[in-house]
């Protein structure tokens, strides 16, 4: 292949010769399709290619619109598969010469993209372009999910997922709903029976959704990955780029308190998730090697972390020196402890799967539980440590019993997903699973209904999928077109899940906690830099609006843009806000949302939202909006734009 400037060189001659040629564009079913070229990074396109790249558009243009004028129908969806043939010898030289001109010009990275743009769309801002990739036969569109969902509702009426509104008196009339402030009253009074206090207590927490609006702003210079409270809520960590994991203390949601730093030495690109143990005094986190730290949490302990191989061949070598060696046999996307603390499972690239035993050092399995990367892992129950959950770039969800994981055998597998999945969430009972994918979907799965292995074996599979798996979507880059999405034929999920974007990078979603929600909801981050809550029926109760909560918080980092979303008007990359986890408080009212966040998403923020009954400000101190580095510090550096508030000796508390 080429380099780019003789290819730049090919299309600026080409261009110039073009005008002037007649030219037709006719399908082609016997066309090789550069069966060799795999898809690019994304472009970067400096002024002299961006000034040939406009040269080229121009030129696809006029063959679209002589076709158009020769009577040809040429439609959008047309461009992606086609071969354009030129008449007569207006570029010169042999008809070879000509082709591998031709070929050199469709070789070009940035031509190629052209070619495989439909349109181009842009956000609610206007300035950051997405691509719509039309690199699959269309196909019938199957209709969606119907919304409310007929099972979703029966779950929300089970009592298995909060409580309904509606009361039923003795004599089987329906009391009108309650506000808020009088379930408060009625609280404080105590003027109703026992029972009714606990559906009441119950009925008040799952009505307190916390607002857009931020108490606290944690900035980093890096964005963040990963986010979560301990199950007790004292404890919250934040996983970052930079190969940090910072860990506060939470015992006080309301007043947070920075307790210490831990590195992953040798990491590769990023960090890409940690676990807590079930005692929170150790957490584990990965990144895209096959070795896992485990670093004490106590902040008296300031010892380099423990080096734990999982793909340690019983070489006797040092752990350090592993860490870092040279191709590294695998990376690990996500990693999680059993409910014991004894055992850590993982799930990594190539489809491996990696169950490790903490107290005697030793990888007690390692398999191909799946054909793609393995991106979340789980384990069903909290109580025991067999049961396993899997979710992979294949597509399929799958159940795995570590008393049984010698033969590679999983116990059953969940369907439904027609893209690869992005995160995988337990209820914690041993019933309920919640997984992301990349079909901007989010699915309830129940353990009742898995499909058997025998089954999962002999199933006939969609041939619609199976051209999704040879030809994927790359949510990197790429804005999902909704015209490709269908109810795959053996979908065997409760409930679907719809109106985020899980778009450029792993996005998570959860189960909110019985405590402080009564687990009611269930919720996600998303692409478009808010946090989605829906209730069991697929039925949207709220949206937390990172991005507008965020916006110009704080300059331009470095001059580092990681989506180069350009403003023309400021001069700058844009303010854009990719919240990629987020954790609710399991007994406070409160959501925290990890995100990549601010110009060109080169930064990173968590943002600490409350209930606060809609109120835009307060009178406490600090202001609501308080803006502070990783070490919970105000920096003025932050406060371009307005004096940096002072902290007082007690943060806002907020008590209902």
């Amino acid at each position: 292949m080429a380099d780019s400037t003789d290819n730049d060189r090919a299309v600026s001659n080409y261009t110039e010769s073009a005008a002037t040629t007649p030219a037709t564009v006719t399908q082609s079913e016997d066309t090789e399709y550069m069966d060799g070229m795999e898809d690019d990074e994304p472009f970067e396109v400096d002024e002299d290619e961006d000034e040939t790249l406009l040269e080229v558009q121009d030129f696809i243009e006029q063959i679209i619109e002589e076709q158009n004028e020769d009577g040809g129908e040429f439609e959008d969806e047309d461009l992606g598969d086609f071969e354009i043939e030129l008449s007569g010898n207006a570029m010169g030289g042999t008809t070879e010469q000509q082709r591998a001109l031709l070929m050199q010009l469709i070789r070009h990275a940035n031509i190629r993209q052209l070619l495989r743009t439909a349109d181009i769309e842009e956000d609610d801002d206007g300035i950051y372009p997405r691509f719509r990739l039309r690199t699959r036969p269309r196909t019938a569109r199957d209709p969606f999910p119907e919304i409310p969902s007929e099972k979703g509702s029966e779950l929300m009426g089970s009592g298995e997922f909060g409580s309904n509104e509606a009361e039923i008196t003795e004599d089987l009339s329906v009391k009108k709903k309650k506000n808020l402030a009088l379930r408060i009253l009625n609280r404080e009074l105590a003027t109703e029976s026992f029972t009714q206090q606990k559906l009441n207590h119950r009925l008040l927490a799952q009505g307190m959704l916390p607002s857009s609006n931020a108490d606290m702003i944690i900035h980093y210079n890096q964005p963040v990955y990963s986010g979560q409270f301990s199950d007790d809520g004292n404890f919250f960590f934040s996983v970052n780029k930079d190969f940090r994991v910072r860990m506060y203390d939470t015992s006080n949601p309301y007043h947070w308190r920075y307790y210490k730093t831990v590195d992953f030495p040798y990491g590769q690109w990023t960090l890409t998730d940690a676990s807590l143990s079930p005692d929170n005094r150790y957490l584990a986190y990965t990144s895209i090697r096959s070795t896992v730290c485990l670093a004490p949490t106590d902040p008296n302990d300031q010892g380099d972390p423990y080096i734990l191989d999982l793909g340690a061949q019983n070489t006797g070598q040092n752990p350090y020196r592993q860490a870092h060696r040279i191709g590294s046999s695998f990376g690990i996307w996500s990693i999680r402890f059993s409910g014991d603390g004894r055992r850590l499972v993982a799930g990594a690239t190539e489809g491996k799967i990696v169950v490790y035993d903490i107290e005697s050092r030793a990888v007690l399995h390692t398999f191909d539980g799946h054909d793609e990367d393995v991106n979340a892992v789980c384990f069903a129950d909290k109580t025991s440590p067999h049961i396993v959950y899997s979710g992979s770039d294949d597509n399929i969800l799958k159940v795995w019993d570590t008393r049984s994981m010698g033969g590679d055998r999983e116990v059953g597998a969940f369907v439904g997903h027609i893209e690869g999945l992005t995160y995988i969430d337990s209820k914690g009972d041993g019933r309920y699973i919640l997984s992301n994918g990349k079909d901007q979907s989010m699915k309830l799965w129940d353990l009742r209904m898995v499909m058997s292995r025998s089954d999962f074996k002999t199933m006939t599979p969609d041939p619609r999928t199976i051209r999704n798996r040879q030809n994927p979507f790359d949510y990197r880059w790429g804005a999902y077109d909704e015209d490709d999405w269908y109810q795959h034929r053996n979908d065997n999920s409760i409930v679907t899940f719809r109106g985020h974007r899980v778009l450029r990078t792993l996005i998570r979603c959860h189960f909110s906690p019985p405590g402080s929600t009564n687990s009611r909801y269930v919720y996600s981050g998303s692409e478009d830099g808010k946090v989605y809550v829906w209730n069991m029926d697929a039925t949207l109760a709220g949206t937390i609006d990172v991005q507008a909560a965020t916006r110009n918080s704080r300059p331009p980092h470095r001059g580092y843009h990681m989506m180069n979303a350009w403003n023309e008007d400021q001069g700058r990359s844009a303010w854009k806000t990719c919240v990629r986890d987020a954790s609710w408080h399991p007994s406070a009212p409160m959501i925290v949302a990890s995100a990549w966040n601010g110009y060109g998403m080169s930064t990173g923020t968590c943002t600490v939202h409350s209930w606060n009954d809609g109120a835009e400000e307060d009178e406490a101190e600090p202001k609501m909006g308080y803006r502070v580095d990783p070490k919970l510090v105000p920096d003025p550096a932050l406060y371009e734009d307005q004096d940096a508030p002072r902290r007082g000796p007690r943060a806002r508390i907020i008590r209902v």
